[in-house]
């Protein structure tokens, strides 16, 4: 497998992690988990802002990641461009629950820029 794959597992997994840092310390009714959500507030509400931006995120650098090794783009660059969305999108859940907006905005853009030059990483490698 290669770094890329390994990278988008990683981008999958960045919900929940959002969800655990709204979800930490709480009390939840999981009959009505969406009436829960509704009423948080602060760094939570955030959190879990960034848990819904990441199931967003998560089709457009999946599809990137495999259309580039499907169309045979460099692994190399496909590999480190990868890394750097998975650290953008780590840095994207922290600005966000620190309520960083214009961070946030800047490492959003960042992420989304890293996608689109993997998928067209096969024009160019």
């Amino acid at each position: 497998m290669t770094i890329a794959l390994w990278c988008v597992l990683a981008v999958a997994l960045m919900p929940i992690l959002g969800a655990g840092i709204a979800k930490w310390g709480t009390t939840i009714d999981n009959n009505n988990p969406r009436d829960w959500a509704a009423s948080l507030e602060g760094y939570r509400r955030r959190a879990f802002a960034a848990h819904l931006n990441s199931y967003e995120f998560f089709p457009v650098f999946a599809v990137a990641v495999l259309a580039a090794q499907t169309a045979g783009a460099a692994q190399r660059p496909v590999d480190w461009l990868a890394l750097g969305v998975v650290l953008a999108r780590a840095a994207y859940l922290a600005c966000y629950v620190a309520d960083l907006a214009t961070a946030r905005s800047l490492v959003w853009t960042l992420a989304m820029a890293g996608a689109v030059a993997i998928f067209t990483s096969p024009a160019w490698t």
